[in-house]
C-alpha cells in the first residue's frame, strides 16, 4: 500500500508554500515564481507581510497563516526562520497537512538538535511526514512540483524521463539538475533530503521501487545518521534491486571528507570499505563519481539486460577500438576474436584493408553500409552478448542513415552503445536520432565500456546471466 505522506511529498495536488515572498533575489521569491508558474495542482501562499501581489500579469493572494486557506492542504514547504518551524508545523498538522518540507536551516547541521527534535515530536504528533530539514525539497518534472529555491535560469531543470536520483547534499542535488538539463537527460524526480529528520533513502527508495514511471533509482549518499539505519537500507535496497536498478555514488571516503560530511548535514560517514560491502550485498551497483552515475543510469534505463559478457566491438577508428578493447577487459568483459569462417564471410563485404578481428576496423573510408553489414553479420550470432559501436561522423562516407541501422539492431535485443566522438551539427544530430530511439551514446571509449558493464552487473544481480 502506497505511503500517502510520501505521496504527498513528492507528487502533491495541493501546496502552502509558507514564507513564499514578492520579494526578488530571495528564496521565497523562487519558491513563489516556481509554484505560480509551473505547479499543475493548486499553490496556496502564506506570509503575513502581503495581501494581494500583481506579479507575471496575474494577481496571487498571499494568507496571514496556513489555517485561513479555505481548502485542504497535502504539503507545507517551510522557509522561515529555524525557531518559527515548530509553529508553523502546529498549524499544518491542525489543518490535516499530510507532509511538510522544510527548507529552512538551522538545526542539527549546526548543532541545534533539541529544535529538530521537537520538529521531528510536532510532526509525528499529527502523523505528518518530514522532508528535511536544511534541504532543497522536491523536483518533479511531471507536475512541476518544484521547491527548489534555485533560479531556473541559473540552475536548469531536466525533462521527465526514466531517472529519479536521491541526494543526502541540496547543492549536489542542485548541480546533478542544472547538469542533466543542458544534456537533455530525463531525470524525472529529484529528493533532497537534508538532515533526515525523518524521510530519508530507505523510505524514498521503497517509494520509487513502486513508481512505474521510474526505471532507474540513483542516490548521492554521504553518510547514515541513526542507529540500524544500516541495517534497513541493506534490506529495503536488496529488495528494490530486484525490481529495479539501483546505482549509488558514496561521497566522503577520505578522513577529510567523512569530518566534512559530519559538518554538513550531521551524518555520519562511516568506512567507505563499510558502505562498498554494504551495496555490493544489495544488489547496488557503485558508481565512483557522479558523471559515472548518469552513463550507467542511461544504459540502464534504455537497454535490454545481455545473457553474458561478450562484447562486439566496431569502430571506423583504430585507436578508439584499442581503448575501448582494453577498458572493455579492463573491467571483465571479454572481446573474443570472431571465428575465422565468419570472417571470411566478412571480407566479401567490407573493404579490403578492413580489420575483421575484434574490434572490426570498418576503417575512415568506411560507409554506412559496413556498419551495417558487421552488425547484422555478427550481433545476431551466439558469438557475442552486446556490442560498443564506434562511430566518428567526420568520416567523409557516413551519414545519417548509419543511425537508422544501428536503430533497427535493436530488434535482436541484445545492448547496443555508441561512441560518438565530436561537437559539429551532423554529430549532435546522429547522437540526438540515437538517444531519442533510447541508445545511450557516449563521446569516449571508456564511458560506454563502463555502461556495458553495469549492464552486465545488473544481468548478474538479476540473475539472468548465461552460465
Amino acid at each position: 500500500m502506497a505511503d500517502e505522506g510520501l505521496e504527498a511529498l513528492i507528487s502533491p495536488q495541493s501546496v502552502a508554500v509558507v514564507g513564499a515572498s514578492p520579494k526578488q533575489a530571495t528564496v521565497g521569491y523562487v519558491l513563489f515564481e516556481n509554484m505560480a508558474n509551473r505547479f499543475k495542482g493548486k499553490a496556496y501562499f502564506v506570509n503575513p507581510k502581503y495581501d494581494v501581489v500583481e506579479m507575471w500579469g496575474k494577481q496571487f493572494k498571499f494568507y496571514k497563516s496556513i489555517s485561513e486557506i479555505d481548502d485542504k492542504i497535502d504539503v507545507v514547504v517551510v522557509a522561515v526562520p529555524a525557531q518559527v518551524v515548530p509553529q508553523v508545523l502546529e498549524e499544518a498538522g491542525r489543518k490535516g497537512a499530510k507532509a511538510a518540507i522544510i527548507i529552512s536551516s538551522g538545526f542539527a547541521e549546526v548543532g541545534n538538535k533539541e529544535l529538530e527534535d521537537e520538529v521531528k515530536a510536532v510532526a509525528k504528533s499529527y502523523g505528518m511526514r518530514v522532508l528535511g530539514p536544511n534541504c532543497i525539497g522536491v523536483y518533479n518534472a511531471f507536475t512541476g512540483f518544484d521547491t527548489v529555491f534555485l533560479p531556473a535560469e541559473r540552475a536548469g531543470r531536466p525533462p521527465a524521463g526514466p531517472l529519479a536520483l536521491i541526494s543526502q547534499s541540496g547543492a549536489v542535488a542542485a548541480s546533478i539538475m542544472d547538469w542533466t538539463a543542458r544534456r537533455n537527460i530525463g531525470l524525472s524526480v529529484v529528493v533532497n533530503y537534508g538532515n533526515k529528520a525523518d524521510v530519508g533513502d530507505v523510505e524514498l527508495l521503497r517509494h520509487f521501487a513502486e513508481d512505474e514511471k521510474i526505471r532507474v533509482v540513483t542516490i548521492y549518499i554521504e553518510g547514515f545518521k541513526y542507529p540500524g539505519e544500516a541495517k534497513r537500507f541493506l534490506e529495503v535496497a536488496g529488495e528494490v534491486s530486484k525490481k529495479k536498478p539501483v546505482i549509488a555514488y558514496k561521497a566522503g571516503r577520505s578522513s577529510a571528507a567523512q569530518r566534512a560530511v559530519k559538518s554538513h548535514t550531521a551524518a555520519l560517514a562511516g568506512s567507505y570499505e563499510m558502505y562498498r560491502a554494504l551495496f555490493r550485498q544489495a544488489g547496488i551497483i557503485e558508481a565512483s563519481n557522479l558523471r559515472e552515475m548518469f552513463d550507467m543510469a542511461k544504459a540502464l534505463a534504455m537497454q535490454p539486460l545481455p545473457k553474458g559478457n561478450r562484447v562486439l566491438v566496431i569502430t571506423d577508428s583504430g585507436g578508439m577500438g584499442i581503448q575501448a578493447v582494453d577498458m572493455l577487459e579492463g573491467l571483465g568483459l571479454e572481446v573474443p576474436e570472431i571465428p575465422a569462417s565468419i570472417q571470411r564471410e566478412l571480407r566479401r563485404e567490407l573493404l579490403p584493408f578492413a580489420a575483421t578481428t575484434n574490434p572490426v576496423d570498418v576503417t575512415g573510408s568506411a560507409t554506412d553500409q559496413h556498419y551495417k553489414v558487421a552488425l547484422e553479420a555478427l550481433l545476431p550470432t551466439a558469438f557475442f552478448d552486446m556490442a560498443l559501436v564506434v562511430t566518428l561522423m567526420q568520416v567523409p562516407g557516413l551519414t545519417q542513415n548509419l543511425a537508422e541501422y544501428i536503430i533497427d539492431a535493436k530488434r535482436l535485443r541484445k545492448p547496443i552503445v555508441v561512441v560518438n566522438f565530436g561537437g559539429s551539427k551532423m554529430v549532435q544530430d546522429f547522437t540526438k536520432a540515437l538517444e531519442d530511439a533510447e541508445i545511450p551514446t557516449y563521446s569516449t571509449p571508456d564511458r560506454a565500456a563502463k555502461a556495458l558493464w553495469a549492464l552486465y552487473e545488473y544481468a548478474k544481480i538479476r540473475g539472468v546471466v548465461r552460465t
